[in-house]
């Protein structure tokens, strides 16, 4: 069977060659994503910052509880802020047998004016320079709140050589002091990250946004002491706190790097994009391979009549598709591996992973995309050949001479089922918000294509009776053979239905999402920014900024904003959003959220204001009290006070200040946003002068940066995106070019009594505008309802925003395709002679 698989692929070449083609092209997409995935899940984090430290106590994550259809449910989310410890848990754990040291570690971010390759800096206390373990180079260790030791990596500053003696002045707290540095330290082991300062454990502690809360606790442990006895004891202590015990390599996952986020990164885009591309390959392959077989239905055929067996006629037909699969992992892995290396590179040079990070081998990759391609192959290849397997020998060539009389009554009410799958995805997507809302869409677009993939027939036949008066009327009788050619062959077209129903769908859908959530956040932004300037610093800005800004002369209105996240409950799980803290306190002159109901001046105390959106995922009113969880996990109770309109702007939540100080990074603003009169803008340099590292900006030149960013992530999600509206394209092609091929005999029998060239194409023409019309028609409404849910969805417009070169790409380039793959091949199959066409094979 081995060998006549091979002579039978070597005598159909063109349908080989197009399965190849879309077995290639589907294999080097997932290598590429699963080569993502697996470099993302193999890279192990080396701690550097908690070298010598065997454990660490900390709180990462939040357990959520939900009551659901009657059922209890739990979430995990981690914290967006990083949650925090009690300081006395340290000497809890410092008691425990085993345990040689347990240190509370505060880290504090701190700038160091002049310093060398950057000016960002992290402050410890010095108890912690255990963990690394730093030790003296030179002077002693600080003994005062205004000394402080540094690591070799600010040896000079400002060109100054730093010893024990010098004066060093650090933006940390939100104020310029100068410290005298008291020894410089180095550590043990090389190790990148930013540069190190430690201060004395009291000043570290009072620096602190929460003075009587760590970040995490390190234990070092005595050198015979029993580990998993220690872990067990130190496990059993932290979980009173709601803390866990991360020992190994999870310790250098706690520590926030470049590399930590690239691997998240990496993991997040193979995984969330390789699913919905490993769909579309499934969808392709499937429909490309079983039309290959369906067109050599009359070989199957012609073996049982002469007394194949179907277990026979089965391995014929693994045996081809498996040689197939073969030579296409052969091409398609080394081309993911090519392919992969070029995305890193680009990864590389717009900032989202470092130069140093590793892709995989891949082998992994490569063994699950190798088994996922064959079983898929196959199970494709069986799938379409089961009707010609199971009949007897002696109607094999009688079943395939004409089109079965009806489909399938389980694919109807399968494509019944689908579609009604579909309506009930769209309607979750209307009410889900973020990712949630954006992974029920672009399901809700994946279950719409398999209702239109059942349901071709039926669609087919319809069209064709719908559309054939019409295609009489403008091609007369090639139209009215157009029309019986539609009817007669709705189940063969059914595959190329689907290609360009999928290849619409997915072009006018996911690609211009991204284009309206960019624009949406855009101008929201800029119709909301009613202050002229910002004061920022890298080190943060203290409360005092805010009223040292309003005292400045010219100045109408200036207001401290604290970027943060919070977490809400959304459609049965725990989701991070978007917040921000401000000072209520003349907010409506600098911020115009486009407050709906309430008012932002009464966000004082346990309040909070809600988008429009958030507000209806919370399903709360305003005077509601609304559970949320703050960044480090706190969870707090608020009373609703006001609704807004401009949540992808300004964040979906809206606090006091007060309610998120000490439940962030630092106790700090982010930024002061200030209103002047005209031509008073002079005045706010004084303002610069008193908090040394600070500087102004125009808040347009915030949002042409916001612009950047948002054009920086669109180009990642488009690019990803890109891929999958290009394989779905190359789908349609390859399968419109194989229908189109397989009509060799046919349009021979046409010509031969007496049908003219000239007829044959006219009524290819008049078919394909009813396939096309068709198809964009479907096409082009599941497109329209998945981009009006998302985009709904996350921005709250009705209608999305498309330019007009969108629609005339979408509409002219599935034209142009459908032309090009169907008439090119039909022009080549009329340029044979008739009497030499109805010999060939289907």
């Amino acid at each position: 069977m081995v060998k006549l698989a091979v002579r039978m692929l070597r005598h159909r070449i063109g349908s080989a060659v197009a399965t190849l083609v879309a077995l290639t092209c589907g294999v080097t997409i997932l290598m590429s994503m699963g080569l993502l995935v697996e470099s993302g899940l193999r890279w192990a984090p080396t701690p550097q910052r908690y070298t010598a430290a065997d454990m660490l106590v900390a709180q990462r994550e939040l357990s959520v509880t939900f009551q659901e259809f009657g059922e209890t449910t739990t979430a995990t989310v981690d914290l967006p802020e990083g949650g925090t410890v009690p300081v006395t848990l340290a000497e809890r754990i410092g008691q425990l047998p085993g345990v040689a040291t347990a240190v509370a570690d505060h880290p504090i971010r701190a700038v160091v004016p002049g310093q060398q390759a950057g000016q960002e800096a992290v402050a410890h206390g010095w108890r912690s320079a255990t963990l690394t373990p730093y030790e003296l180079v030179a002077g002693d260790q600080p003994g005062s709140d205004d000394e402080v030791a540094v690591d070799v990596g600010l040896a000079t500053v400002d060109g100054t050589e730093m010893r024990p003696g010098s004066r060093l002045p650090v933006l940390v707290g939100g104020a310029l002091r100068e410290y005298r540095v008291s020894g410089v330290v180095d550590r043990d082991s090389g190790g990148g990250g930013p540069s190190t300062l430690f201060f004395t454990d009291g000043h570290a502690a009072a620096l602190s946004p929460h003075p009587d809360r760590a970040a995490l606790i390190g234990i070092v442990l005595a050198p015979d002491a029993d580990r998993s006895a220690v872990a067990a004891d130190v496990q059993q202590v932290a979980a009173e706190s709601g803390a866990e015990v991360y020992t190994g390599t999870d310790i250098g996952k706690l520590e926030e790097s470049e590399a930590l986020a690239a691997s998240n990164l990496l993991i997040q885009l193979g995984a969330i994009f390789g699913g919905y591309v490993a769909g579309l390959v499934m969808v392709v392959v499937a429909g490309t391979i079983g039309l290959a077989v369906r067109h050599r239905r009359r070989d199957l055929a012609l073996l049982r009549a002469i007394a194949a067996t179907p277990g026979q006629v089965r391995l014929l037909i693994i045996a081809e598709v498996a040689q197939l699969s073969i030579v296409s992992l052969l091409i398609g892995i080394p081309a993911g591996l090519v392919v992969t290396g070029w995305l890193r590179g680009q990864l590389v040079s717009r900032n989202f992973i470092p130069e140093g990070f590793p892709l995989s081998d891949g082998v992994f990759a490569a063994v699950a995309v190798g088994a996922a391609t064959v079983l898929v192959a196959v199970a494709a290849a069986l799938l379409a050949a089961r009707r010609t397997v199971k009949i007897r020998p002696t109607e094999a060539l009688g079943e395939v001479s004409m089109e079965p009389a009806r489909s399938s009554r389980v694919r109807f009410v399968a494509g019944l089922v689908a579609l009604g799958g579909g309506v009930a995805l769209t309607m979750f997507t209307t009410a889900a918000r973020g990712s949630a809302a954006l992974g029920a869409a672009i399901g809700m677009l994946y279950v719409f294509v398999l209702a239109a993939a059942l349901l071709a027939p039926w669609i087919n036949r319809y069209a064709a009776r719908t559309l054939g008066p019409v295609l009489r009327a403008v091609w007369g009788d090639s139209g009215y053979l157009a029309a019986a050619n539609l009817r007669a062959n709705a189940q063969g077209m059914a595959t190329v239905l689907t290609a360009l129903v999928l290849s619409v769908g997915f072009g006018g859908s996911v690609w211009f999402f991204q284009d309206n959530l960019q624009r949406e956040t855009l101008a929201q932004t800029r119709s909301g920014m009613l202050a002229q300037h910002a004061l920022v610093s890298a080190a943060g800005l203290p409360e005092t900024a805010v009223a040292d800004a309003r005292e400045m002369p010219g100045v109408v209105a200036a207001t401290g904003v604290r970027r943060t996240s919070v977490i809400v409950r959304m459609m049965g799980a725990a989701e991070p959003v978007a917040a921000q803290g401000i000072d209520p306190d003349g907010a409506d002159q600098t911020l115009d959220l486009k407050v709906t109901e309430g008012d932002l001046t009464e966000l004082r105390g346990a309040t909070v204001a809600l988008s429009t959106l958030q507000a209806s995922s919370q399903r709360a009113k305003l005077g509601d009290q609304v559970e949320l969880w703050l960044g480090d996990g706190t969870p707090v109770t608020l009373r609703l006070v006001a609704v807004y309109e401009r949540g992808l702007g300004f964040g979906d939540v809206t606090l006091n200040r007060e309610t998120v100080s000490g439940h962030t990074a630092t106790n700090l603003d982010d930024q002061v946003l200030i209103r002047t009169e005209a031509g008073s803008a002079v005045a706010l340099t004084d303002l610069v002068d008193r908090y040394p590292g600070s500087g102004l900006t125009d808040t347009g030149v915030i949002d042409r940066e916001l612009g950047k960013d948002l054009a920086l992530s669109a180009w990642l999600n488009k690019l990803l995106i890109g891929v999958m509206v290009g394989y779905a394209a190359l789908a349609a092609a390859n399968t419109m070019v194989m229908a189109a091929l397989a009509r060799g005999r046919e349009l021979a029998l046409l010509r031969l009594v007496g049908v003219t060239r000239r007829q044959v194409k006219r009524m290819v023409h008049a078919e394909q505008f009813g396939l096309l019309g068709t198809s964009l028609l479907i096409g082009g409404a599941i497109a329209a309802i998945t981009l009006v849910s998302v985009v709904r969805a996350f921005t709250g417009q009705a209608v999305p925003y498309v330019p007009a070169l969108g629609w005339v790409s979408i509409i002219g380039g599935t034209a142009l395709l459908a032309l090009v793959t169907t008439v090119l091949p039909i022009g080549a199959l009329l340029r044979t002679p008739p009497v030499t066409g109805i010999g060939v094979k289907e």
